[in-house]
């Protein structure tokens, strides 16, 4: 059964790190665009960032760029999300998925984990 699993979640100080992952089983993730999303508390779900499988092209949302970082580990089938620097406003569950493409339309998505928590605060 083709599976998303987030996982690297947790409770950091502001201005720490963490590493989320986004592996894949049942399915090769690196036919794929792989999209992080995340969701805080009271607001909508936005695009954290997405690599693209074509090309390798990734794109970040603008509050994160030069903060955090998308990597593909094809031989692990995985997916990563290095997040720097983190801030209070990172706080949010964040998601990987799947598209044929890097977009700003969502509704494009379709396997999609579960989410893995990230609490940023002092």
């Amino acid at each position: 059964q083709a599976q998303l699993v987030e996982s690297g979640g947790g409770l950091v100080q502001p201005g720490g790190s963490l590493r989320l992952s986004c592996a894949a089983s049942g399915f090769t993730l690196e036919h794929y665009a792989i999209g992080w999303f995340r969701q805080a508390p009271g607001k909508e779900r936005e695009g954290v960032g997405c690599v693209t499988n074509s090309d390798g092209k990734i794109y970040y949302l603008d509050s994160v760029k030069g903060r955090f970082a998308i990597s593909r580990d094809n031989a692990k089938n995985t997916v990563y999300l290095q997040m720097n620097s983190l801030k209070p406003e990172d706080t949010a569950v964040y998601y990987c998925a799947t598209a044929s493409l890097c977009t700003d339309y969502e509704g494009i998505f379709g396997s999609w984990g579960q989410g893995t928590q990230v609490t940023v605060s002092s």
